[in-house]
């Protein structure tokens, strides 16, 4: 609880506490019915219009729709939407003009039209989880994440009191490692992500890590020659920061649709 009380006060207070090049993100995850799919094509299509305005009034860094893998009914969600920003205030209170990104998107449109395209947009899919999340580490690389990328989505859950060992191990041990694969051009990007909202002890996950490829023949071909031999030091390590979360859920993520 007084985590989460530092982090409203921060919010509240603006946004000089942040660093100005960070990455902060909202993840909305959909549950879309069989008979809906095409419904739900539809309504992206439709947002993803209003959405290229939004970026071009500055309101958003970028949107992007994925798929998800495996994605059944049973298994959990179906798609995810993605809202990236520069300033975690903009995030946080939705910033921006968005009837003026509407009507730019669709000037023709009539009231009644836009409202029917709204009512649409709540029958075609269940918004069931949204993620407000800020990036603290990542590959250095010119990945422009290309229609077709590949994410590994992985969620995590560390116990309060132990942020600091997980994302030091991630950022001290895997980073590297990561990075190595980059500059091979074996790997697009990674990166870890912290939760900002929700937080507590009831919370699905804390921590985000997106392992990118511009398609699966890159994930899967991709490695080839094995890497140099670890220490015991360097094992004990990694099996440490392995016992230091645990690895909820993992789902494969496919880009299909972006705005930059």
């Amino acid at each position: 609880m007084k985590k989460l009380l530092i982090l409203i006060a921060l919010i509240l207070v603006g946004n000089n506490g942040f660093a100005q090049d960070k990455l902060y993100l909202i993840f909305e995850f959909m549950k879309v019915d069989n008979e809906q799919e095409q419904a739900y094509w539809e309504t992206e299509a439709f947002w993803e219009k209003i959405q290229e305005q939004r970026v071009k009034n500055g309101d958003i860094l970028g949107w992007d729709l994925w798929s998800l893998q495996p994605g059944g009914e049973n298994q959990g969600y179906q798609y995810l939407t993605v809202n990236l920003y520069n300033d975690p205030v903009k995030m946080m209170s939705n910033a921006g003009n968005f009837e003026a990104a509407l009507k730019a998107a669709y000037p023709k449109m009539s009231d009644d039209e836009l409202n029917e395209k709204f009512n649409n947009t709540a029958k075609s899919r269940d918004l069931a989880a949204r993620v407000y999340l800020e990036q603290i580490a990542a590959t250095k690389d010119n990945f422009e994440m290309p229609l077709g990328t590949v994410a590994g989505i992985n969620l995590m859950k560390v116990a309060d009191g132990y942020y600091e060992k997980y994302e030091k191990f991630e950022t001290e041990i895997f980073l590297p490692m990561h990075q190595k694969e980059v500059d091979a051009g074996i790997r697009g990007n990674w990166g870890l992500m912290r939760y900002m909202l929700p937080v507590g002890s009831d919370v699905y996950a804390s921590h985000i890590t997106a392992d990118m490829y511009k398609d699966y023949n890159q994930l899967f071909n991709g490695g080839g020659a094995p890497g140099p031999a670890m220490s015991e030091a360097q094992m004990q390590k990694i099996q440490e920061g392995i016992a230091s979360r645990d690895l909820k859920y993992k789902y494969m993520a496919t880009l299909i649709r972006k705005v930059r």
